[in-house]
């Protein structure tokens, strides 16, 4: 049993939301002092390799969570089965995901609705082809979520450890 807790954030194509959102969980994490949380994304169309895009590095920047050295990746089984806590950015991740791996519904969320269960709810927006403003404004939102989240997350970390 591996004493890290994984957390996967899922979007389209791995190059905005969630390279934000797993920027600005490594950057919270970071700030505590946690180390014990892996952090990684992924997309359900994403091709490999690709860096975020200039504007989600820009945004990346207000709480400055660099991440500069993102490369995308698609969604896969193995990264949904190796996963402790699967965050999706819209209801339709949410639903491409459990249809990929049926049996790993329990450990995946829409993340405006953790730690609620279900994938019907409000998602995040998709900056891809908007302005400098735009990112910022997603990356903001997907920053007050992650702020709700934490304690949560950190929660489910010290159960995982008791078990």
């Amino acid at each position: 049993m591996s004493s890290l807790y994984r957390v996967m954030f899922v979007c389209t194509g791995n190059t905005c939301r969630s390279p934000m959102a797993e920027g600005g969980l490594r950057k919270l994490l970071e700030n505590r002092g946690i180390k014990n949380i892996e952090v990684y994304s992924s997309g359900t169309t994403a091709a490999s390799g690709f860096p975020a895009t200039a504007y989600a590095i820009e945004a990346s920047r207000i709480w400055e969570a660099d991440i500069t050295r993102h490369h995308s990746r698609p969604l896969t089984a193995d990264l949904i089965e190796r996963s402790d806590l699967i965050l999706a950015m819209t209801p339709q991740h949410c639903y491409d995901i459990i249809r990929m791996l049926p049996e790993a519904r329990d450990k995946i969320y829409l993340l405006k609705n953790f730690p609620e269960r279900g994938c019907e709810g409000e998602g995040i927006a998709d900056p891809i082809g908007g302005s400098l403003d735009m990112y910022n404004q997603t990356f903001i939102e997907i920053g007050e979520e992650l702020g709700r989240i934490l304690p949560e997350i950190i929660e489910r970390v010290s159960k995982k450890a008791e078990d």
